[in-house]
Order: C-alpha cells, then sequence, then structure tokens
C-alpha cells in the first residue's frame, strides 16, 4: 500500500508510457503554500470534489455571493453530458476511444496558447496534477484574481490533456477517475463563467469601471470561441462550446434591467393627478439610461474594443430592452390624458431624441433603436388619449364659462387693451387650443390634427352656450356687448387664419354669436331713438328741428364703437346708419298728417335738408354706406316735384338705386304726391319693367346683400289709402 506524501515533498508517481518532469522547488513551494491543496494524500490521488467546491464557494462569494439561477443550470447540464460521455467510453470499448483519438481536440486555427497547451498535455497528465496546481498558481487562485485568461488557458491544456488519456483508454478501467477529473473542469469552468457574470455587473457600479477586469473577459470569451469553436461531432462535453458571449451578453441585458428597475423605486402612479409622479420617475428613468449609456460609451466599451471585442451596441440594446418593458408598465397604470401626454412626450422628445445621450462619440458604431412599444400599441395609446382629451378639453371649456360667469356676477367692467374692450375669453380659448396644438404635434402629426379637430368641435358647442348664457345674464351692456364681440372677432382671425382646415366649419357659429350680440347693441339704441322717429313728418316737423336729438344719440352711441374692433364697427356703424334711413323712410311713407299746398313742398324741401344732415352726420362718423344717400332725397324730389313729368325719371333713379323696392312702396311715395288714379295708373305702367328687374335681382340674390325698403311694413291703413287712389 503506497504511503501519503504531500504534494509539495516532489513528484506523484507516474505511468511508464509518459516521461517524468521534474519539479523545480519554486513550483513544490508554491504548491506548499495553495490554501486549496490537501497536505497529505495518496499517492496518485487527485483533488476531490470537495476540494474543489471549497475553493469556489469562496470565488463565488467574492464574486456575487450567489450564483445566478441560469449558472445553477448549466452546472447541471455539464453533469448530465459528462456521464452521458461517460456511458458512450464504456459501452464503446477501445474501439470506440481510438476514434476520439484520430483527432486532437484544440481551438481551431490554433493560438499563441495552443502550441504550449499540445506540448504540456502529457507532463500535466503524467503527474496528475489538479487544475489548482497547473503552472504553479491553482485556477481557482487565478479566477480570484480575475487572471481569467491565464486560468482558462491552464483549464484548457487539462482539457486537452484529459481528452488524450480518454482517447489512450487510460480510464477503461477506472472510469470514475475520468469522472472525477472532468468535474473538476467543469466546476472551473463555471467557475470563469460565474466570474464574468459578476465583472460585468460590477461594471455600472458606484466604484467605477475596472478596465483591466473588462479586458480580460474580452479576452478570455475570444479564447474560448477560438477554443472550441463548435460542438465537436461525438458530442464530447469537454470540447462543447462554452456559449460565454451568450452568457456575457445575458449579464449585460441582467445588468441593465437591474439598473432600469432602480430608477422610480416605490413610486405608485396611477392616481387621477400623478402626473407629476410620473414625470418625476421619467426624469430619474432618464437620467439614470443617459448617465449609464454616457459611461458605457467613455470607459466601458472602449476597454472591450482594446481587445477586439465590441461591447456599445450589447450595453445600448439590452438598455432599450430593459426601458420597453418598463415603459409599457407605466403606460398601463395611466389614468388621466396627463400621465398619457407626458408618458408619450417623453418617448418622443426626450428617450426619442437623437440628443439624448448628448454629443456622441464618432467612433462609437451606432444604429437607430426600435420604437419603444410596438405601432398597433402606441396606436392604441394615442387613442387613449384621444379619449381622454375629448373630456379634459370639455372640462376646460366648462371652466372658462365659469370664469365668464364669476366676472358677469361680480359686475365687472371689460378692460381696455390697445382702445378695444378685452375679456379674457379669447385669449383663454386660444391659449387653450395653441398649448394642446403644440403638445399634441411634438409627439405625431397625426395626434396634433386630431386634437385640433376635438378644439374645433368643443368650441363649436361651447359658443352657443356662451351666447345664450351671456344674453340671459344681468351683465348685458353696451361695453360687455361690444368685448364679447371683440372676443368672437378674435377667435374668428386667430384659429381660422392659422388653423383653417381644423377650424372652417366655426365660421357659422362665430358669425351667428357676433350678429346676437350686435342685434343686442343695437337694440339698445333703437330702444333710445325710436319715439324720436315719430314725430318726424309732422306738422310740429315743419317748423322745428326735430332731428337733432335723435342724431346727438347716433353720435353718442358712435363713440362705443370706437372700442370695437375696426372690421365689426365698420359693420354696425353701416348698421345703424341703415336703420336711421330706413326709419326716417318708414316714417315718411306712413305719415299720420299728409301735407298739401305749400306744407308739401316744405315738407320736401326739409326732407332734402334732413337727408343730407344725416348723410354728413355719418359720413364724418367713418360709415362707408354711401348707397344710403340717394333713398330720402329720391323721395323727397318726389313729393315736391311740380313736373309732373319729370316724377317718372325720379322713380326709375330710386328703382334703380334701391331693387328691394316693390309696387306698394311705389305707390305709397306717390300718394305723398296726391297725383291720382290715372297719373299713379301711368307711372305703374312705366315702371313695370323696372320693378320685375328688381324683384327678379332681389330673388337672385343680385342686390349684394343692400336691403333697405323690403323692410319697411306699411300699415294696413296706408294699404287702404293706397286701395282707394
Amino acid at each position: 500500500m503506497p504511503l501519503p506524501q504531500t504534494e509539495a515533498s516532489g513528484p506523484e508517481p507516474h505511468r511508464p508510457q509518459e516521461p517524468v518532469e521534474p519539479h523545480t522547488p519554486a513550483q513544490g513551494a508554491r504548491r506548499a503554500s495553495s490554501e486549496d491543496a490537501p497536505r497529505d494524500r495518496p499517492e496518485g490521488s487527485r483533488p476531490g470534489r470537495g476540494t474543489l467546491r471549497r475553493a469556489f464557494s469562496r470565488v463565488s462569494q467574492r464574486a456575487s455571493g450567489q450564483a445566478p439561477r441560469g449558472d445553477a443550470g448549466l452546472l447541471r447540464l455539464s453533469g448530465r453530458f459528462l456521464f452521458r460521455s461517460l456511458r458512450r467510453t464504456s459501452d464503446n470499448g477501445p474501439a470506440g476511444d481510438q476514434t476520439g483519438a484520430t483527432s486532437e481536440p484544440g481551438p481551431a486555427g490554433g493560438r499563441k496558447g495552443s502550441s504550449k497547451a499540445k506540448e504540456g498535455v502529457g507532463r500535466r497528465s503524467s503527474t496528475g496534477t489538479g487544475p489548482e496546481e497547473a503552472e504553479g498558481t491553482s485556477v481557482a487562485d487565478l479566477i480570484s484574481k480575475r487572471q481569467l485568461l491565464a486560468a482558462f488557458e491552464q483549464l484548457w491544456h487539462l482539457e486537452t490533456g484529459l481528452l488524450a488519456e480518454k482517447a489512450s483508454c487510460t480510464f477503461q478501467q477506472d472510469p470514475t477517475d475520468f469522472a472525477r477529473r472532468a468535474m473538476d473542469v467543469c466546476l472551473h469552468y463555471d467557475g470563469l463563467t460565474e466570474e464574468i457574470g459578476a465583472i460585468v455587473r460590477e461594471t455600472l457600479g458606484p466604484d467605477g469601471v475596472d478596465a483591466a477586469a473588462l479586458a480580460e473577459v474580452a479576452r478570455v470569451v475570444l479564447a474560448e470561441e477560438e477554443a472550441h469553436p463548435e460542438p465537436p461531432a461525438d458530442g464530447d462535453f469537454l470540447r462543447t462550446p462554452r456559449g460565454w458571449r451568450q452568457h456575457w451578453e445575458n449579464a449585460v441585458r441582467r445588468s441593465a434591467e437591474e439598473r432600469v428597475r432602480q430608477a422610480g423605486a416605490g413610486e405608485a402612479p396611477g392616481a387621477a393627478d400623478a402626473a407629476p409622479d410620473v414625470a418625476r420617475l421619467l426624469a430619474e428613468l432618464g437620467g439614470l439610461v443617459r448617465r449609464d449609456l454616457q459611461k458605457v460609451q467613455r470607459e466601458v466599451h472602449p476597454a472591450y474594443a482594446a481587445a477586439g471585442f465590441p461591447a456599445w451596441q450589447t450595453y445600448l440594446s439590452a438598455f432599450h430592452g430593459a426601458v420597453a418593458p418598463r415603459f409599457q408598465e407605466l403606460t398601463q397604470d395611466a389614468r388621466s390624458y396627463k400621465q398619457l401626454y407626458v408618458l408619450l412626450d417623453w418617448a418622443t422628445n426626450v428617450y426619442g431624441s437623437p440628443d439624448f445621450l448628448g454629443s456622441q462619440d464618432q467612433t462609437v458604431p451606432s444604429g437607430p433603436l426600435p420604437p419603444l412599444l410596438a405601432p398597433d400599441v402606441w396606436a392604441g395609446l394615442e387613442d387613449d388619449c384621444t379619449s381622454f382629451l375629448e373630456t379634459e378639453i370639455a372640462s376646460c371649456f366648462d371652466r372658462i364659462l365659469q370664469l365668464e360667469q364669476n366676472r358677469w356676477a361680480a359686475a365687472e367692467a371689460p378692460d381696455v387693451l390697445q382702445g378695444l374692450y378685452r375679456t379674457t375669453l379669447s385669449s383663454d380659448v386660444c391659449m387653450l387650443v395653441a398649448e394642446h396644438a403644440k403638445a399634441a404635434g411634438a409627439i405625431s402629426t397625426k395626434l396634433e390634427a386630431t386634437t385640433l379637430g376635438i378644439c374645433a368641435r368643443a368650441l363649436g358647442l361651447f359658443l352657443p352656450r356662451f351666447k345664450t348664457a351671456f344674453l340671459e345674464s344681468g351683465a348685458v351692456s353696451e361695453p360687455n356687448l361690444c368685448a364679447s364681440i371683440n372676443a368672437c372677432e378674435e377667435l374668428r382671425t386667430h384659429l381660422l387664419a392659422k388653423f383653417p382646415e381644423s377650424f372652417g366649419e366655426l365660421e357659422k357659429p362665430l358669425v351667428a354669436a357676433t350678429c346676437a350680440f350686435q342685434k343686442q347693441l343695437l337694440q339698445g339704441l333703437q330702444g333710445d331713438v325710436q319715439p324720436l322717429f315719430r314725430v318726424l313728418c309732422t306738422k310740429a316737423w315743419l317748423t322745428q328741428d326735430l332731428l337733432k336729438p335723435l342724431m346727438d344719440k347716433v353720435v353718442a352711441f358712435s363713440h362705443l364703437l370706437e372700442h370695437m374692433a375696426p372690421p365689426l364697427a365698420q359693420e354696425t356703424l353701416q348698421e345703424v346708419h341703415r336703420y336711421v334711413v330706413r326709419e326716417y323712410l318708414a316714417q315718411a311713407l306712413r305719415p299720420h298728417q299728409r301735407f298739401r299746398g305749400e306744407d308739401r313742398l316744405s315738407g320736401s324741401k326739409k326732407m332734402r335738408f334732413e337727408a343730407q344732415a344725416i348723410s354728413n352726420t355719418f359720413q364724418e362718423l367713418g360709415s362707408e354706406a354711401k348707397w344710403l344717400g340717394q333713398a330720402i332725397p329720391c323721395v323727397a324730389d318726389i313729393m315736391g316735384e311740380t313736373r309732373k313729368d319729370d316724377i317718372g325719371r325720379h322713380l326709375e333713379t330710386l328703382i334703380r338705386s334701391y331693387p328691394d323696392i316693390r309696387r306698394d312702396h311705389v305707390l305709397a311715395i306717390l300718394a305723398l304726391r296726391r297725383l291720382g288714379h290715372r297719373w299713379n295708373q301711368h307711372f305703374l305702367r312705366r315702371t313695370q319693367a323696372l320693378l320685375r328687374a328688381a324683384a327678379k335681382a332681389g330673388g337672385s340674390g343680385a342686390t349684394g346683400g343692400r336691403v333697405l325698403f323690403e323692410e319697411i311694413e306699411l300699415s294696413t291703413s296706408v294699404g287702404m289709402v293706397i286701395t282707394c287712389i
């Protein structure tokens, strides 16, 4: 029975077919000091699995404290394939082993360490040294010092030697010896795998980047791929590629996921008013991803690239793959328009911005990342945003109306800005539309168009509500009416000019609201001046200046129009001008008293004088309705004409100037002259063609909106007089 001896005391017994390689004193000393080697072993023994497990327990605790679940599975997988290989060896016998010996395992293409490995296979196999004692330093120590390439080279030498012994049928009588030594190699490979993962996890930590460790990872991954280019044809587990590149990529992915999960830890957005929390969480997430990727760009990628192992695209894809599901979780928790908008805006304008990483190094390869969400999911989010937006904008218009009602209740006078009465209505609406359109446009053109359509529809529903609420309130005053008219004009000029396609249909409701306010404003003036028209064309009127009080009120009313938007002020002034001329003619065509002889001539003269006064007054006020200037003078000329033949000429002028005149109006004018039945019939026949042409022009709209006589209604008494005549 051989006596046990320490490994430091000398070489182990060797097999006859392999030469003995003497140990140097230095090597013996190093082996003696190894904490993993036992003090005494039986001659020819190998380090047991318990020894290797204790060694790797220290390595694993140092690296990560706990191996990933996938790495534990790798150990079980290693054992399963190992013993399947052993069964094939035992079943096939020597003949099968000779087949394995025909091709010596090793890296494809050969490396600097390959020839060295082949030369030392017999030496290391004959001495029976375990993996820890190769070349004087244990593999566990090399791994703990993160000398990964050196550790792999030793393991590869041991793997090559072990396969050579297997091919020479050395383990035919004792297959468990092969299993024990193969398991030692597998455990060390697993230790290297764990150390690679630990280095990747520490890379983005607070301790900084260990460039040397990253370069070592890159070199060992490339060396393993060179040593195990493809799975062996016979399925031998020891020569199966370890997949360290994939393991490295998985470690990068897990590291990115852990980093992303750190952002906003403990945040629980979801309440209707939690938009600021979502914004803060996204800001934290964006800042963390930006800092990590910039760190990869400046420090991590150069360390890998120096060893011929580019890493930028892997890290970029890993972080993108970690951010995408995190972002989707946040979108599923969104419960309001503000939250959805913050999420969509961040994805489009922050994370999706070309400047997200700042000034990017041109030497770093980079390709476009896919969207954070699938197109159908993104479209669904925009639809959800649209639904929230409809409710949001409707509530905004409700608040605007409430603000206006509060101002009416407080009897606040409208502000005067640049000489015009102003209310906050138009500015609030324009700001609401502009902000939502800008926000939506920053996300997508489609969402912008949808938002503008929602705003246009909501405004179309708001205007009738506003008009009704204002006219039914107790705040209907001339300044407030002017302010509301100005607000409608500002909405029309700003929104329709800036967004003609979206707000084109708002022309009608805006015009309707404006006309309602103008009508209410004119009704106030009409209520003041209507009694003053009743004294015109009377006996007292012949000797008194009864027009001046009426025109004074018109002039006073015109001062109010100075605070109205110029287009609508001119329109309102022309409407007042038309009203005064129309009511004057109505009073003349249905007089309470009819003039005869000198009174008729005096009345005709006075009408011409007052017609000139009316025309001059409105011209001074700025009215551009010059077409109204001939109506009263023509009637006055017919009333005072002494030559009956010239009356037809005056009638023709009147009918051509005012196509809306009708036969009853002509008869009422002729009644002022008191010509008799025969002359009346004569002039009616003479003007019959002109009246038909005028009626046709009025029916086709050729009058250009110039309506005067059509709105003059003749009383029943006047009709009876005309019938008698």
